[in-house]
């Protein structure tokens, strides 16, 4: 069954989600997440100038902040990879438009807190972004199914990495501000995993293979941003997103909601997708052992060297 197929088999799927999603959706205004009271002039007259001891986040929490915040600058590129994918007609396009305003608050709300709170140096951060969206975010001509298998995972992922974030903030706003932008996320995650499921009963081998190339190859959006490396080894040492959190509450509750290794496919493409999937999440759990070994380890030197 090729693309179009698929996607018009989808359609009354896509509708009813749409439908779904609408009535469940709450509105939200991002001005009330954010502490207007404490800003102050970065230029002019009476200006203060950011210094870093002007911050009360954490390193961690502070790289953490600045990455879900890039990331979600990069809204320009996903919108035009996602209606590419998905057209602009029909159910499918009213989901990728009211999709992009949804998500479009994210980041005007996360910067705001950020500079009114000074949470982090306002120069550097523009200037990362202005990088970050300059490298613009590829989705290496992913066709239909790989396209809504992508979005299933990444939206769950980013729904973690942001409740997280607001978790080890310190600060009971930024904590509301990141778990509202993360029910959006889990309903975006809902919308995509229902779609994937369908897909899952239309064509079972190729969305089965789709699901594990993208598992397989799974990279968060944010990998343009720079030094996004090393931020994300802060990010995991922290415990707000690391292989662990990946595998047992990203990878995992997907797997099991679609009922992928329990099923029994048609054509070797099908089984071929199920063994590698398992022997992926098999992967994943040694190099999460590993890490965790790691960072037990860097504990242990770093109380021996404070003691």
């Amino acid at each position: 069954m090729d693309a179009v197929d698929i996607m018009r088999e989808l359609e009354p799927t896509v509708e009813e989600n749409l439908n779904r999603h609408l009535s469940v959706a709450t509105e939200w205004m991002p001005h009330d997440y954010v502490p207007w009271r404490l800003g102050r002039d970065f230029a002019g007259d009476d200006a203060v100038e950011w210094t870093l001891d002007q911050s009360t986040l954490s390193m961690p929490a502070r790289v953490s902040f600045e990455v879900n915040l890039l990331t979600e600058d990069n809204l320009p590129s996903y919108h035009y990879e996602i209606a590419s994918t998905f057209g602009r007609d029909g159910a499918w396009g009213t989901w990728v438009h009211r999709w992009t305003a949804e998500e479009g608050r994210h980041a005007c709300c996360i910067r705001d807190y950020l500079l009114v709170t000074r949470a982090v140096d306002p120069v550097a951060l523009e200037r990362d972004r202005m990088l970050t969206m300059e490298r613009g975010f590829r989705a290496d001509e992913k066709d239909l199914l790989r396209a809504v298998a992508y979005v299933s995972f990444q939206e769950l992922a980013t729904r973690i990495a942001h409740r997280n974030t607001g978790r080890v903030a310190g600060d009971p706003v930024a904590d509301r501000l990141m778990g509202r932008i993360s029910a959006d996320e889990n309903l975006h995650m809902i919308f995509y995993r229902a779609l994937l499921a369908a897909a899952l009963e239309i064509a079972p081998d190729e969305t089965a293979a789709a699901v594990a190339a993208e598992v397989i190859g799974f990279a968060m959006p944010g990998t343009v941003i720079p030094q996004f490396a090393r931020k994300s080894v802060i990010i995991a040492q922290a415990g707000i997103y690391d292989l662990r959190i990946h595998r047992e509450e990203v990878v995992n509750p997907i797997l099991r909601f679609l009922g992928i290794l329990d099923r029994t496919f048609a054509t070797p493409e099908g089984e071929k997708a199920q063994a590698q999937l398992a022997e992926h999440l098999d992967q994943l759990d040694v190099l999460a052992a590993q890490f965790e070994e790691r960072a037990a380890a860097r504990r242990d030197r770093l109380a021996a060297a404070s003691s």
